[in-house]
């Protein structure tokens, strides 16, 4: 491309005002995985969230892994691994997709659904053991608009960076608030009943087009992606992939979910401070650094003893495991108000605290994802 050319590109993006924070999807670099830390997970439920961000949507269970990766093109330090586990035959109805929600304000002026609606360019990095056409698809949180794509895939194993124009959608409903806006996504194997004529919008659920390469189809196969881009504007050369501080996108992903993990080594990790109200009763809160999206479900791992209350110089492990009370927003992050258990020994009007008492397994997180 002619130097004037990227200049110009470079030129309408910043008529736009994107230069920075110009990139809609948010940990596109893979790199935060709070849930998982890095180990490969196996979804079963369609929906499960994997990294940060990355659902994964699917039909059948266990048809595919998913794992952090080290394994990246020049200029990244992680990808996403997705892994097929079986050569599962894709019958119409099938689907499996990894995809991003993006929030509805983080695309409100797309003006998507208007007469102004504007275009975006999607750029990616992508690495398969297969080769040929591969597709995905821009939804909105209805899933009935959608604008099939299709890329390709040249040389196995090898990186290779693809980038798309999709014109605005001037029809359907887009939301403008804090839930789903624009589904991003790539297929890794979609039955025909949804996919659809790569190129334009329609008036469907196609979450891939139409000739895809199954990747759940061919056991073992590996697939790889990052650098994941959505801009605003039909840009023939994306523009570089947009790098911010891993402190800012773990903020930004913290908006959705959030986790406290007991720390490594002897003790006990302090998770959370409050007073007694009963004799079996602990009323206890804490502060998140981040102001979620929503009133978040309280998510908790293993069992009721792998958590205790700290009273009176004795830790007394729970009964059951810690419940969510209320939360709300402080100004700066969302204040977290919990309700843990024991069997009784507790002296009301006393300070405690809700602590591990596994450090292995016990730890809370908060989910506000869309």
């Amino acid at each position: 491309m002619s130097k004037a050319r990227q200049l110009a590109d470079l030129g309408n993006v910043y008529d736009d005002g994107a230069l920075s924070n110009r990139n809609r999807i948010i940990n596109g670099a893979m790199v935060i995985d709070q849930r998982n830390g890095g180990s490969a997970v196996t979804p079963t439920a369609d929906g499960t969230y994997t990294l940060d961000r990355w659902q994964s949507q699917l039909s059948a269970s266990s048809k595919f892994s998913v794992q952090k990766s080290s394994t990246a093109p020049d200029g990244f330090s992680s990808s996403m691994l997705i892994t097929s586990l079986s050569a599962f035959s894709v019958a119409s109805g099938s689907y499996f997709r990894q995809a991003q929600v993006i929030e509805g304000f983080n695309t409100a002026d797309l003006g998507w659904g208007t007469a102004s609606a504007q275009d975006v360019t999607l750029s990616f990095w992508v690495r398969s053991s297969l080769t040929g056409t591969f597709g995905g698809a821009i939804n909105n949180s209805a899933q009935n608009r959608s604008y099939p794509f299709t890329y390709t895939i040249s040389t196995a194993n090898t990186w290779e960076q693809k980038t798309l124009t999709i014109a605005g959608d001037t029809s359907g409903t887009w939301n403008t608030n804090n839930l789903g806006g624009v589904i991003v996504s790539l297929g890794l194997g979609v039955g025909s009943t949804y996919s659809g004529t790569a190129g334009a919008w329609a008036g469907a659920t196609y979450l891939s087009a139409t000739g895809a390469t199954s990747v759940v189809g061919t056991n073992g196969a590996t697939f790889y992606f990052t650098g994941v881009q959505l801009e605003v504007g039909d840009l023939s050369t994306a523009t570089p992939f947009e790098h911010i501080p891993y402190s800012d996108q773990l903020a930004r992903c913290q908006r959705y979910y959030q986790t406290i993990k007991a720390a490594s080594g002897s003790g006990y990790r302090r998770f959370a401070r409050g007073h007694v109200v009963g004799s079996s009763l602990l009323d206890c809160s804490i502060s998140l650094p981040v102001e979620m999206r929503t009133f978040p479900t309280l998510v908790t791992t293993g069992v009721a003893g792998d958590y205790a209350i700290y009273h009176e110089n004795t830790v007394t492990a729970c009964n059951t495991t810690p419940e969510l009370n209320t939360a709300s927003d402080d100004g700066v992050g969302t204040v977290i108000s919990m309700n843990a258990f024991v069997s009784s020994g507790l002296t009301v009007g006393q300070g405690a605290a809700l602590l591990s008492n596994n450090l292995s397994t016990s730890f809370l997180a908060f989910s506000a994802e869309l």
